[in-house]
Order: structure tokens, then C-alpha cells, then sequence
């Protein structure tokens, strides 16, 4: 078998492609297959389900039989077997009545996969889509399906290679480490919960193996230094460094070490924590476990060091690194100290649980105060190095500088230290982000001109550059320029560069024409496409297309809706003064699983506003007086509850302003009350000008009869109690309160 790693059975199966099953659908199709009785030709190869006694159930590896195939199978293995599998392929699709054999089928399944290409991939996909119709899932073995699940992973499809690893799972069987490993691996580098994801996924195979009575039966499942390494990126990205920690410690239990990508990922956890002053010690631990640092490493210290705008000792590190000098650890060292002045002694005082955490992995030479250690050889920074920095000149407003930079690395001696497209795109970008657009043309032009060819990221830096100066003429020429001259198609952000391009000129039609062009090119949306676009109409008076827009996206499951998309389509609906459509928009929202935050509430506040409908914001006020409110214990726990808010001045201000207008002075009182307790100064000289152009004539009709005159006294307390708190002549300080 054309295969990485050894196949493996399993009675679990897959959604039948991305954009029609989730899953959850996954869930119950697994269940399904569970259900069904295996052929007796169904064999297994190395395959542990984990049981919940302490019995385990082992599927002994045995062969295929070869014999007693029927023909069409036979010339089918034979054509896997001399890896034809073009020519399998054609001959599976040829014959739709004929359903091979699980041999057959698990490697058509398996080879197809391993081509790691679209074409082959989506082969692959209809294969288990007919297999599932049929209810033939259990003719696919473990291997083809992990196999699967790595070429879903590199084609893009990374939520369909989740739920291939997550139904194994659930099924009680241990995928190959190479195949899970490679989710947690693309799930780690996802944005929104993909780190989290992949820990829950790491933790869930591991669980599963520690169950294994013997771990030589587990080992082609066990984690492996790169699986460790994903995990471990996961929580570099969330900066969870408790779990990182933990994951650190528990390497040897599965027998793998630690490699220069490991401390990599340390040094981005202590960039993401905040820790500059541990940036030193992951150099200084390598050297004493006798990992060699990598060029990569290097780099991701300047990188760090950019990131905490410390472009000092970006310098000094990158100039001890041309001069081929080996006390990096010494200038490292120095320049923390003369840097700190204190506060960092300070900030580990108050730390002392994070630090708690770190102690393990700091080197003894920190403890002991031993002289930090040489660098195992010299290295020469190059162009990543250069580029980085230039991006922290950039970053910092020092345009010059990033120009000099490049002009610098053309004229050094290594060429791996000429500059390449990533210094001219940074240049490009310094450029565009300083408003010098035909400057920025020229270092195009620049690149053209000595050979470096500009990539679909130097284009889209440009167009973006002439959109936000609302130059849609000129951003329409450069995407002509970028395919006719260049060869380059625009890619997804390039439309979404479009689509809020026109947004800036309200051209909502454009936008929405962009919108459909990139679908039509096969470009699928994501989810900035469909809040840009809904933007668009929700910012041009037309929340209904927004809402079908909303729809399409709830639709897609290659998009994940979030609180920005529902926030959107409420603005649109308040933009118009549409405060009923607004509120279902809302009661949409929490059906989604999503609480309405302070922009949510601003916009129905603006809504409420112009719509008219003062009574309206009593209800609203109420609303975010509660979730404003101090909780207890009890109600901090129950996750029922919507979360606290911390209420902004735009919208405590509109509802004050609405409120005053409407003469609901009590309810005034409160929100303005709340304002001063968040800080907030309100806008006393605003609600003067309202009251007394609005109602200083209140309550002095002399022809009410006394009835009325009674009903209206709480009115009249509340009047001037408000009129009290604006500085105006009142009655309310003298009266019984």
C-alpha cells in the first residue's frame, strides 16, 4: 500500500464531504456503522479498542485473503497493487453497480488519499459518500481513514479531518499518530478555538493509549515529537502556559525529547505571556541540553524581541550574529538587565504562581549564577532575520529606516542575506501604511526590475493601499495588472479587499458583485467576506439583503458565525429605525448561543432613538442595568446566565439622552448614576440644553384638575430631583425625600 504508516481497522466513518455534513451528523453516522455486522472477509490490522473494564479488546493482524475475489476485484488489486491507481480509479467509477471489497476499497480509499492532491482527495470523499449511502461504511479500514484525514488537512479541509479523528475516537479506536497528529498540528496554527481544539484532541488520544495495558500496542498511536510539538504550539498560541508545562514534563513518558522546534515554541509562549526576560533562558537551556540551536531559533528570538517593540536589542542581537561573535546568551543578558532598571524583579514578586510554573524549564546557570553559555558555533543572520527587524521598523513608524534596511541587504556579501519578496512586501507595506502609494509603486517596479517576483501578498498590500484611500479605479487596474502581468489570480483576501473597497464609496452594488465573482472563480467566502458584505448593505439602508446574507453564511460550515456578524445585521436593522426587526434579529442571536454585548446594545440604543419609541429604551436599560449589576458566588457559577458587561459611554449616553427627552427623569437619574460609577462624565451641559428647551414649562398648567395634579407629583419629584443634578433651581432639595 502506497501508506505511511501500518493500516489499521476501525468501525467509525466520515461525513460524506465539508460542505454537507457536520460533526455532529458525523456522531450519529458512526453510530450507524456500529450497529452493522461486519462481512466475514471484513480483516483488521492492529487495531485497539480501549474498553471500560480493564480488559481490552485486541483485533489480531491477519491478511486479506486473495483468493475467491471476483474478477472485477481481482484486476482492481492488481491495479493498486502496481500503484495504477489512475487507472483503478477509472475502473471503480466505471462499474457503479459493482461494490469492491473491503481490500480494494480501503486501498483505493487509501492511495487516493495519499496523492495529497484536490482532485484525488474529493475521489476519495465520493467513494465513502456512496459507501454511506449504501451502508457499506465498515468496508473501510482504519489506515485509509487516517490517510484521509491527512489529505483532508492538507487540501484545506480541516474540519473534515476533525471529524474523521473525533468519530474514531468515539468509536474507542486509535488512530495512527501520524494521521491525529497532523489535525492537532492544523488545528493548533487555526484561528477562533482551533488551539483549543487541539488540545482536547491531544488529551483524547492520550487518555485513550494510557488505557492500553500494553504500550507496545499502542506505539504506532502513542504522541511522537512532532505531535507533542503541535500540542504545545496550541498553547503557545493561547498562551496557556500551565498546560504547556504540563505537556513539557509528561515528554519522556512517551519516550521523545525535546528538539530545537520544541524550545521554538517556548520562546513564542514567552513572547505571548509577556515574559522578555525568559526569552534568554530557552537559549541558554538548549545549549545545556545539547540541542543546537537552529538558524529558526534565532530568528524567533528577533522575532520576540520585535513583538515587545524592543528593536535595541534586535540590533544588538543581529549585529553580534554578523560580527559571527558566540555570547549571544551574555548580550542576551545584559540588555535584559539594563532594561529592566527593577520592574522585572518586581513583576516576578507579584507572579510568584507564574513563575512557579516556569521553574522547571529555567536552566541551571540561572539558578546558580554561572556565566551563561556559548553559542555551540557561530551563524550569520539572513534575510528573515533583516526582514523581521524591518517589520519593527515598520510597526514603529520609522519608515526611513525600513528603506535603509533594504538598501543595506542589497549590498551585503551572503547572499542569503540579499533581500527577497518578503523585505520588498515589507517595504511595500511601510510604504502603502505611511499613505506614499506611488513610492510604494516604485519598489514594485524595483522588484521587477532585478528579478524578484512580486507574490499575491504584494498585490494585495497594494490594492488594499488604494481602497482605504477609497481609489477603487486604481485598485480595479492593479487586479488586471496582477493577472495579465504578473499571472497572478486574485485570491479571497483580494476580494475582500474589493468588496470593502466599494464599501468606502457606498457602492453596495460592487461589493456584492465582487462578492459573486469570487464564488464564481471557485474562491470559497470566509468569514470576513460575508461580515464585509453584509457591512455593505446593512451601511446602505438594506438590512434585508444583510439578513440573507446571515443566512447564507449560518449555511456554510466552513465559516463559524460570530457575535461580529450578528452585531452587524442589528446595527443594519437600528440604522433604519427598525427596532422590532432588530430585536429578532437579537432573540436569533441567543438562539445561537450568543449573549448581546455593549455594541449590540449601542446599536438598539441608537435604534430606539431614531425610531421613536422612547418606551422602548426603559426596557432596554433594564436589561443592562442587570447585567451591570454585581453577581454573587452562586450566580458567577451558573453558566445559564448571560455574562457581566461593562457598559461604554455611547450607549449609557444615548439612553440618558432618550430618557431625558421622554421625561423619564427617574430612569435618567439611574443611568446617569451608572455613568459616574463606570467613570464616565456625563454630558450635564447637553442635558441642561434638553430640559429647558424641552420642559421648563412642565407641571405650571394652573387649570389641571387636582386629581391630575396628584397624579403627576412623582413626575414632578423625579423633575426636580433631575433638575437638582443638573445645577438648575429646584424644589427638590428642600422637599421630604
Amino acid at each position: 500500500m502506497n501508506a505511511k504508516f501500518p493500516p489499521q481497522s476501525s468501525s467509525c466513518c466520515c461525513p460524506s464531504s465539508t460542505s454537507s455534513h457536520s460533526p455532529l451528523q458525523l456522531t450519529s453516522l458512526t453510530l450507524s456503522l456500529l450497529r452493522s455486522t461486519p462481512p466475514p472477509s471484513f480483516a483488521a490490522t492492529t487495531s485497539f479498542r480501549a474498553q471500560s473494564s480493564t480488559t481490552t479488546a485486541i483485533t489480531l493482524t491477519h491478511s486479506f485473503p486473495t483468493n475467491n475475489h471476483p474478477p472485477k476485484d481481482q484486476a482492481l488489486l492488481s491495479l493498486l497493487r502496481q500503484r495504477k491507481t489512475e487507472e483503478a480509479w477509472l475502473l471503480y467509477s466505471n462499474s457503479p453497480d459493482h461494490l469492491p471489497n473491503t481490500t480494494c476499497l480501503s486501498r483505493l480509499v487509501a492511495q487516493l488519499s495519499y496523492q495529497n492532491t484536490p482532485e484525488s482527495f474529493s475521489r476519495a470523499q465520493s467513494i465513502v459518500t456512496h459507501l454511506r449511502h449504501e451502508n457499506q461504511l465498515h468496508r473501510l479500514d482504519s489506515n485509509s481513514l487516517g490517510l484521509l484525514a491527512v489529505s483532508a488537512v492538507k487540501c484545506g479541509h480541516t474540519l473534515y479531518a476533525v471529524s474523521i479523528i473525533k468519530s474514531m475516537l468515539r468509536s474507542n479506536y486509535l488512530p495512527h499518530v501520524k494521521a491525529w497528529s497532523a489535525v492537532v498540528s492544523r488545528l493548533a496554527a487555526s484561528p477562533d478555538d482551533g488551539p483549543v481544539e487541539a488540545i482536547r484532541i491531544f488529551n483524547s488520544v492520550v487518555k485513550r493509549v494510557r488505557k492500553i495495558g500494553d504500550p507496545t500496542l499502542a506505539k504506532d498511536s502513542k504522541p511522537d515529537t512532532a505531535a507533542v510539538n503541535g500540542v504545545l504550539n496550541a498553547c503557545a498560541n493561547i498562551g496557556d502556559a500551565k498546560k504547556f508545562c504540563q505537556l513539557f514534563d509528561e515528554m519522556p513518558e512517551w519516550g521523545v525529547l525535546p528538539d530545537a522546534l520544541t524550545y521554538n515554541v517556548m520562546i513564542k509562549l514567552f513572547a505571548r505571556v509577556n515574559r522578555k526576560d525568559l526569552l534568554v533562558c530557552v537559549l541558554e537551556l538548549m545549549i545545556s541540553k545539547g540541542v543546537e540551536p537552529s538558524v529558526t531559533t534565532l530568528h524567533s528570538l528577533v522575532a520576540a524581541y520585535v513583538g515587545f517593540g524592543d528593536l535595541r536589542t534586535t540590533e544588538q542581537l543581529i549585529q553580534a550574529l554578523r560580527e559571527g561573535r558566540r555570547d549571544v546568551c551574555r548580550i542576551l543578558r545584559d540588555a535584559d538587565l539594563a532594561d529592566s532598571d527593577g520592574k522585572q524583579d518586581d513583576e516576578r514578586e507579584n507572579g510568584k504562581g507564574e513563575d512557579d510554573v516556569f521553574q522547571k524549564l529555567l536552566p541551571k546557570s540561572t539558578h546558580d549564577g554561572l556565566e551563561p553559555p556559548l553559542l555551540p558555533r557561530s551563524y550569520s543572520p539572513n534575510s528573515r532575520m533583516y526582514t523581521t527587524l524591518m517589520k519593527g521598523y515598520m510597526k514603529a513608524g520609522r519608515v526611513e529606516h525600513t528603506v535603509q534596511m533594504l538598501e543595506a541587504m542589497r549590498h551585503q556579501e551572503d547572499s542569503g542575506s540579499h533581500p527577497n519578496h518578503v523585505s520588498y512586501t515589507t517595504v511595500i507595506s511601510a510604504l502603502v501604511k505611511a499613505g506614499s502609494m506611488d513610492k510604494a509603486r516604485q519598489v514594485l517596479a524595483e522588484m521587477t526590475r532585478v528579478g524578484v517576483p512580486a507574490n499575491r501578498v504584494t498585490y494585495n498590500i497594494l490594492l488594499k493601499g488604494y481602497c482605504q484611500q477609497l481609489q477603487i479605479e486604481k485598485a480595479k487596474e492593479l487586479i488586471k495588472e496582477m493577472a495579465n502581468d504578473a499571472e497572478i489570480s486574485p485570491d479571497v483576501v483580494s476580494y475582500n479587499t474589493l468588496i470593502d473597497g466599494c464599501i468606502g464609496v457606498d457602492d453596495s452594488a460592487g461589493a456584492l458583485e465582487y462578492f459573486n465573482e469570487m464564488r464564481a472563480q471557485g474562491i470559497a467566502p470566509t468569514k470576513i467576506s460575508y461580515t464585509t458584505l453584509m457591512k455593505a448593505f446593512a451601511m446602505s439602508g438594506q438590512p434585508k439583503l444583510a439578513n440573507k446574507v446571515l443566512d447564507e453564511m449560518l449555511k456554510d460550515p466552513r465559516v463559524k458565525v460570530d457575535q461580529v456578524a450578528w452585531n452587524m445585521l442589528v446595527e443594519g436593522y437600528c440604522k433604519m429605525g427598525l427596532i422590532e426587526e432588530a430585536k429578532k434579529v437579537v432573540d436569533r442571536m441567543r438562539e445561537h448561543g450568543f449573549h448581546p454585548n455593549v455594541a449590540t446594545y449601542g446599536s438598539l440604543a441608537n435604534g430606539i432613538a431614531l425610531s421613536g419609541k422612547p418606551g422602548e429604551a426603559l426596557l432596554l436599560w433594564n436589561e443592562v442595568k442587570e447585567r451591570c449589576a454585581p453577581r454573587s458566588e452562586e450566580d458567577g457559577s451558573n453558566s445559564r446566565l448571560p455574562p457581566p458587561i461593562k457598559p461604554d459611554e455611547g450607549l449609557l449616553d444615548t439612553l440618558a439622552d432618550i430618557c431625558v427627552r421622554a421625561a423619564f427623569f427617574r430612569k435618567a437619574l439611574e443611568i446617569v448614576a451608572c455613568m459616574e460609577e463606570n467613570g464616565i462624565s456625563p454630558n450635564k451641559t447637553k442635558f441642561t440644553r434638553i430640559y429647558v428647551e424641552m420642559h421648563s414649562r412642565m407641571f405650571t398648567s394652573k387649570h389641571a384638575s387636582k386629581a391630575r395634579q396628584d397624579r403627576r407629583q412623582e413626575r414632578k419629584r423625579a423633575a426636580e430631583a433631575f433638575k437638582f443634578w443638573l445645577g438648575l433651581p429646584n424644589e427638590y432639595y428642600s422637599s421630604d425625600r
